[in-house]
């Protein structure tokens, strides 16, 4: 009977014993068998930037730091973006065409569905969905995709803007970052902003209402960054962070030390810095010479040699630089919290800008609306219409204007709100030490577009983009994956693309590209795959493409909220 006992008790001891073993054998496969962590993704997106501004893209400008980006990542030549500040945003966020999302031209409200001037109840943000599947949130920046306030007396609306009075929320809450699925957010709900004291800043949904004396937006943002990685990196959850720049866009505020560095690069003027930076495209290879004629911006221009105000707008581009050597710089700080925490050979960081350099005399505009005449400690705020004061300070509101637009777009024509490729193609980077097989350095042609950012982030972070969402029926997305470029697969993409934006519009299919300015409505035709800067325009010798590609567009606008029926078919 003891014997029994005694060997009940082994035998026991022995099943237990082993299936602790088996148990712990099980864990160790299940171990082997887990994939790698998902990717965390980080997306940085400059304002108003023009094609060739960056270094790595064939400027002067010194950017060291997004250039490592490039030289240990992929280029891409051929990306578009929607030609304005909030249709693109609203794309980005949204993975739809900006139409579908809600903005068709600003954030004023339309009574029309593509005209809402917010994300509407059919969309879903890249923060949204990536939430679903465990990722943590964040944002920095320029929102601009929210209806604005504003106040019905100028002097009280001024008053708001000069941070004389407080009027409560910028736009409504439920339209705010925190309200699209972003766990934090440190920035701007408006678009302009004053870099050393901005309206609309908010972190959160809480008014910033006080900043310190050496502030300047651009370190706010970058260094708010590097906040949220030093505390997203604790968790072992994958993170994603929205970095919307506000720089270089108007009005031209820089650092004096970070001028300095310019203050005699652009002396040598227009000319001589465009063929300069084509050069250097062509050293390169970002460009082919044979397929890529330096356009002609200047037809009719003034001189350089001629130019009786050389001196101010040679500080005016050393500004616009200095604003891009110090958004690199915070970059740089965002580049080096991701080796410090262990995360950025597993981070996904896509550099791009929301359009192309714009033409605009910002001093045109103001004050009013989004633009201060005073700043809070009661300075007067000049507007430098004649270029009566210098850029740089806060006092000064001046912008790069139509000549250096077209030097920061080299080598295409046109500029931000055009359909013409100076306006909607993107500079884009992308870096993953872990996820992208590609050559380190070299460059992707295929054509790719800002809404898809959404299908290509669902795919590397195991998420699911819905049909339904908190009871709303939601748009399919209209994108495409990035990952195939990623790992070096020529081809993909889209075969066809589109854009409308205050009467600039085109359709592209394949290789052709019928595209009419806003100023006029006539159509041109171009065939990209040798001529990429638009010089030669085919539309007399091939009407029948032009009738093709104008049915395209047609077809496009009915079925992608794209005016109201009467106007599309005044654009026919």
């Amino acid at each position: 009977m003891h014997r029994t006992k005694l060997f009940s008790c082994l035998l026991i001891a022995s099943i237990t014993v082993s299936g602790l073993l088996a148990w712990k054998s099980r864990d160790i496969q299940r171990e082997n068998r887990a994939e790698p962590k998902r990717p965390n993704i980080i997306v940085i997106l400059a304002d108003d930037m023009g094609y060739s501004d960056l270094g790595c893209y064939g400027g002067e400008i010194k950017t060291p730091n997004i250039d490592y980006l490039a030289q240990n990542g992929l280029r891409y030549r051929q990306f578009y973006n929607t030609s304005r500040c909030c249709p693109t945003r609203a794309s980005l966020l949204t993975g739809l065409y900006n139409q579908q999302a809600g903005i068709g031209k600003m954030t004023e409200a339309e009574n029309q569905p593509g005209y809402q001037g917010h994300l509407t109840e059919n969309t879903v943000t890249l923060a949204e969905v990536l939430k679903t599947a465990g990722y943590q949130t964040a944002m920095t920046g320029k929102w601009h995709v929210s209806n604005t306030f504003t106040q019905k007396d100028p002097q009280e609306q001024l008053a708001w803007l000069n941070h004389h009075k407080d009027f409560g929320p910028f736009s409504p809450i439920n339209q705010y970052p925190t309200s699209r699925g972003f766990d934090k957010f440190f920035g701007t709900i408006w678009g302009v902003v004053d870099f050393f004291d901005p309206f609309s800043l908010v972190n959160g949904t809480e008014p910033v209402k006080t900043v310190p004396a050496d502030y300047y937006h651009s370190d706010a943002i970058n260094d708010t960054t590097v906040s949220y990685i030093k505390e997203f990196s604790k968790s072992n959850k994958p993170f994603f962070i929205y970095v919307a720049q506000n720089a270089p866009h108007w009005p031209l505020m820089a650092k004096p030390k970070d001028i300095e560095k310019y203050k005699d690069t652009y002396k040598v003027g227009w000319d001589v810095i465009r063929q300069a930076r084509y050069k250097k495209m062509v050293q390169l290879g970002l460009i082919d010479p044979a397929k890529t004629k330096l356009s002609d911006n200047a037809k009719g221009a003034i001189k350089w040699e001629d130019n009786p105000t050389k001196e101010w707008d040679a500080a005016a581009m050393a500004v616009h630089a200095a604003m891009i050597d110090n958004m690199d710089q915070g970059i740089g700080r965002v580049i080096n919290t991701l080796k410090q925490t262990g995360e950025l050979d597993n981070t996904l960081i896509l550099f791009l800008t929301d359009n192309g350099a714009s033409p605009e005399n910002c001093a045109n505009y103001g004050p009013g609306f989004d633009r201060p005449n005073e700043t809070r400690d009661g300075r007067k705020i000049v507007y430098a219409i004649q270029k009566q004061v210098m850029p740089g300070p806060q006092t000064s509101y001046a912008s790069i204007g139509q000549r250096w637009a077209g030097v920061a777009n080299t080598p295409f024509r046109y500029w931000k709100a055009e359909s013409f490729e100076g306006g909607i193609n993107s500079p884009l980077i992308a870096f993953w030490p872990k996820g992208i097989t590609a050559e380190k350095g070299s460059y992707s042609d295929q054509p790719g577009h800002v809404m898809d950012l959404m299908r290509t982030f669902c795919e590397i972070g195991g998420a699911a983009y819905p049909s339904t969402f908190q009871g709303k029926q939601i748009t399919p997305t209209m994108g495409t994956s990035l990952v195939p470029s990623f790992n070096g697969k020529k081809g993909g993409g889209h075969k066809e693309l589109f854009n409308e934006h205050f009467g600039a519009r085109y359709a592209r299919s394949g290789n052709w590209k019928l595209v009419s300015p806003a100023a006029d409505s006539t159509w041109h035709l171009y065939d990209l795959a040798v001529d990429r800067t638009e010089t030669n325009d085919l539309a007399a010798k091939h009407p029948e493409k032009v009738k093709q590609l104008s049915a395209l567009w047609q077809n496009w606008a009915v079925t992608h909220q794209v005016f109201p029926k009467p106007q599309r078919q005044a654009l026919k």
